[in-house]
């Protein structure tokens, strides 16, 4: 393991050693930057990204997107896109970040709205 990791990177690693998702339960990876949050539903099996959902879309433009108003938003509407996709289950991936804050409010909303894990 390499000296310059960060404490997210090396939480990163670990969490990711030990998770992976599935055609039948897909792993739902949030990122989050200082001014922008973003979630994608991945299919490891194939690498396929099969839905995603951020305040980069067109939806959030001209808005305050680094809050936790954005986050409840962007849950929401990727639940709602992933069950347009039949997708119903999948293995919460917080990519390292801490589950509190922004992560943990987008993960309620999509919980919210019907996504199970």
């Amino acid at each position: 393991m390499a000296m310059n990791m960060t404490g997210r990177e090396r939480r990163k690693r670990r969490i990711r050693r030990k998770i992976e998702g599935t055609a039948e339960r897909p792993r739902m990876s949030v990122f989050r930057s200082l001014k922008n949050i973003g979630v994608q539903i991945i299919d490891d099996t194939t690498g396929n990204t099969l839905v995603a959902a951020s305040t980069c879309e067109k939806d959030f433009r001209g808005k305050k997107n680094g809050n936790c108003e954005a986050a409840k938003a962007v849950g929401s509407l990727v639940a709602e896109r992933a069950k347009a996709k039949g997708i119903e289950k999948v293995v919460f991936d917080r990519n390292g970040s801490l589950y509190h804050g922004r992560v943990k409010v987008l993960a309620e909303a999509a919980r919210q709205k019907g996504l199970v894990f």
